[in-house]
């Protein structure tokens, strides 16, 4: 399993994608946004219906993928449980990484993306959540003078030292 985090505009799910077609078939991609806001068109926020649907997409993809992306937001104490649980589940096989980004590029990574106005500057301030780690699964940090290829090499080979 590779956990995605970090504030809005940081590069998750460009790097989720980019992933998951290095890895090829069999790779399961899960997006927060998609199964919040497009599958169960809920809120975000404590207790909200998309943790228990993301822990059951990834024991899905467990059972049936050969590897596993949860990427979004994710606010560490609004998806605690769901952490729990996939430690519980993933053990030593969960690889998480933290986008550190400043908010100033994160709002100019979201400007150029094709969702721009759907929200903007107002909207990234209130969700901005600095340095949001988690404290059951250790994360590394990815900063923003890292490129999209750094990224994922990395993180690629990462995974296959496992294998």
């Amino acid at each position: 399993m590779i956990i995605l985090r970090g504030n809005s505009g940081s590069g998750k799910t460009t790097t989720g994608k980019v992933l998951q077609r290095k890895f090829g078939h069999g790779t399961m991609l899960i997006s927060q946004d998609v199964v919040r806001r497009e599958m169960l068109y809920v809120k975000d926020g404590p207790d909200t219906e998309a943790s228990q649907l993301l822990f059951e997409l990834a024991l899905y993809g467990k059972n049936n993928c050969n590897v596993v992306i949860l990427e979004g937001i994710l606010n560490s104490k609004w998806y605690k449980n769901l952490f729990i649980n996939l430690h519980n589940v993933f053990k030593d096989k969960i690889f998480a990484y933290y986008f550190d980004i400043p908010f100033e590029e994160t709002l100019n990574r979201h400007q150029q993306k094709a969702n721009a106005h759907e929200f903007g500057e107002k909207e990234m301030k209130e969700w901005w959540n600095e340095k949001d780690l988690l404290d059951i699964i250790p994360e590394v940090l990815l900063h923003e003078e890292l490129s999209l290829n750094k990224i994922v090499d990395t993180i690629y080979k990462d995974i296959m030292h496992l294998k």
